[in-house]
C-alpha cells in the first residue's frame, strides 16, 4: 500500500489543486469580463446545446418600493465582445419582452411543440448582436413591487424605471457601458422606446461621467399616433376584402377620428360607432388581427395536448400558431423559473404574457410621440420605423403616413426613393429614406410581430439597420445570405 497509496493521495491532492485552478480562472475571468456570475444561466430544461452564454435574473429599481425588473440577456452568437448591445421591449402596454421578443420572435430558443423543451431559432438577432429583454414595467412577467400601487402605472414612469434599470444594468455588466446601443421594440414599444431615448438623451445633456451611446432607435407596427394608427385599421380591413365597401366607405366618411381617444372611444357618431361594430363582426373572431393571413390556434385542443405530453405544434405558412400557448406552459414550469433565476417572490399569479395585475394609463395611449422621434433625429441618431404587411392591428399605411409627416416637418428630402428591398433573390418588402436619419420599410408577408412570421428579412433588416448600410433596392442581390 506504500508507494500506491502515496500515488492516489498525490493524484486526489492534484485534483483538487487543479480544481481550484479552474475555479479561480473562472473567477477571474467573470471578474474581468464584468459578468454576474449568479445571474449565469447555465442551462434551461430542454435547450438545444449552445456555445453563447446568457443570464437572467432582477434588477431592483426602487428598493424602498421594492421595485424589480426581471431581464434575461444572451449573447451574440459568435464574438460578443465585439459586437453592440440590442434592448428589445414588447408593447401592450403591459406584455412580456421575455414571452414575446426573447422566446416568440428575435431570441436564440423557440418553445418546442410539447412545452417542456426549446428548439433553436436559425434566424435570431443575436447572430448580429447581444440582446437584452426587459420585462417592463413592474407588474408584467416576473417583474414585480412589493408596494401594489406601483401597478398604476403609465408612460412617464415606465421611461424612467427603465432609464434607472438601465444604469443599474450597466453595474452588472459594467464592460457594456461604452458599446453601441440599439434600443428597439414593437407595438406599443412605438410610446416605450422613443421615451426611453428621450431619457437617455436627457441624462446625455446633464452627466459629465457617463453617457448613453445611443446609435440608432428602431420601431415595429409601432403606435405613434393614435387618431391616425385607428383609422388605418379599417382602411386595411377595407383594402384586404374584409369588409365590404358599404362599410368601409361609412368609416372612412363618418367617423371623425381626429377626436379619437383611449379613454373615450366612443365620441363618435351613432353611424360610425355602428359601422365599426359591424366591421369587428364581420372580421369575426377566426382571423388573427395581428397577423390575417395566418390560421388560428384553437386553445383547448392544445392545453389539452400540452397536459397529455404531446406535440401539439400547428404549422400555418412555416409558422407554429400556438407557439403562445406553448410558451406560457414552458414558463410555468417550476425548473424553468429556477434555471432563469425568476419569480424570486412566488408571485400569486401564474406568468403570463400580458399582464392581469397592471393598471396602465388609459390616456397615455393618445401622447404623440412624433415630437420625440423628431428630437431623437435631431441628436444624429437613425429612427427606423418598419411595418409587418400583414398586420390590421398598427398597419403600414397609417406609420407611412406619419414617417412622411415627420420628414416634412424635419424638412427632410428623399434620399431613397420609395421602392422593392431585396432579399435572398426575392422582394423583402419596401423601403424609403430621408434625410440620411429616418427610413420607412415594410417587410413582406411579415404581421405585428415581423420577426416571428418572417425570421429571415427581419434579421437582414435589422443586420442593416445596424451596420448603418441601406436595404438593398436596385437589383436582386444573389440568394446568399
Amino acid at each position: 500500500m506504500n508507494s500506491e497509496g502515496n500515488m492516489d493521495k498525490g493524484c486526489v491532492e492534484m485534483g483538487r489543486c487543479w480544481l481550484v485552478g479552474v475555479l479561480i480562472v473562472v473567477t477571474h475571468t467573470c471578474l474581468l469580463e464584468g459578468y454576474p456570475s449568479e445571474d449565469l444561466v447555465v442551462t434551461l430544461p430542454g435547450q438545444p446545446k449552445v456555445e453563447f452564454r446568457q443570464y437572467a435574473g432582477y434588477v431592483d429599481v426602487d428598493v424602498n418600493h421594492g421595485r424589480s425588473l426581471f431581464y434575461y440577456f444572451v449573447e451574440a452568437d459568435k464574438d460578443p465582445h465585439h459586437k453592440p448591445l440590442t434592448l428589445w421591449l414588447n408593447g401592450g402596454p403591459g406584455c412580456s419582452s421575455i414571452g414575446g421578443g426573447a422566446f416568440t420572435e428575435l431570441g436564440p430558443f423557440y418553445p418546442g411543440g410539447d412545452g417542456r423543451s426549446l428548439r433553436r431559432n436559425s434566424m435570431s438577432w443575436n447572430r448580429a448582436s447581444n440582446l437584452l429583454f426587459v420585462e417592463s414595467p413592474a407588474g408584467v412577467g416576473w417583474s414585480y413591487s412589493n408596494t401594489t400601487s406601483d401597478y398604476n402605472t403609465g408612460d412617464a414612469s415606465t421611461a424612467n424605471d427603465m432609464y434607472l434599470f438601465m444604469l443599474k444594468w450597466y453595474e452588472k455588466f459594467p464592460t457594456f457601458r461604452t458599446r453601441e446601443l440599439f434600443l428597439t421594440g414593437e407595438s406599443y414599444a412605438g410610446h416605450y422606446i422613443p421615451q426611453l431615448a428621450d431619457a437617455l438623451l436627457n441624462h446625455n445633456d446633464v452627466s459629465t461621467d457617463f453617457k448613453f451611446n445611443i446609435k440608432g432607435v428602431a420601431i415595429g407596427n409601432p403606435l405613434l399616433r393614435l387618431d391616425r394608427d385607428i383609422p388605418s385599421t379599417y382602411e386595411f380591413f377595407w383594402s384586404h376584402g374584409m369588409i365590404s365597401d358599404e362599410i368601409g366607405l361609412t368609416i372612412m366618411n363618418e367617423c371623425e377620428f381626429d377626436d379619437y381617444a383611449f379613454a373615450s372611444p366612443h365620441n363618435v357618431s351613432h353611424s360610425c360607432n355602428h359601422a365599426i361594430s359591424e366591421a369587428n363582426r364581420i372580421v369575426g373572431d377566426y382571423i388573427n388581427n395581428y397577423d390575417v393571413i395566418l390560421d388560428v390556434c384553437y386553445p383547448s385542443i392544445v392545453e389539452q395536448e400540452l397536459r397529455l405530453k404531446k406535440m401539439a405544434t400547428k404549422i400555418s405558412l412555416g409558422v407554429d400558431v400556438c407557439m403562445t400557448y406553448e410558451r406560457r406552459f414552458y414558463f410555468n414550469l417550476p425548473e424553468v423559473q429556477k434555471a432563469l433565476h425568476a419569480n424570486r417572490t412566488n408571485l400569486p399569479h401564474p406568468w403570463s404574457m400580458c399582464s392581469s395585475v397592471l393598471n396602465y394609463s388609459d390616456t397615455d395611449g393618445n401622447i404623440n410621440i412624433l415630437p420625440i422621434l423628431k428630437r431623437i433625429i435631431q441628436n444624429h441618431i437613425p429612427v427606423w420605423v418598419f411595418s409587418g404587411d400583414q398586420d390590421s392591428v398598427v398597419p403600414l399605411m397609417g406609420s407611412r403616413t406619419l414617417v412622411r409627416e415627420l420628414a416634412h416637418d424635419l424638412k427632410f428630402n428623399v434620399t431613397v426613393a420609395y421602392g422593392a428591398w431585396f432579399h435572398k433573390g426575392q422582394v423583402g418588402g419596401w423601403a424609403t429614406e430621408y434625410g440620411n436619419l429616418l427610413t420607412f420599410a415594410t417587410v413582406r408577408g411579415a404581421a405585428h410581430m415581423v420577426p416571428y412570421a418572417q425570421p429571415s428579412r427581419s434579421l437582414h433588416l435589422f443586420t442593416s439597420f445596424l451596420r448603418g448600410r441601406r436595404l438593398p433596392n436596385a437589383t436582386p442581390p444573389s440568394t446568399d445570405d
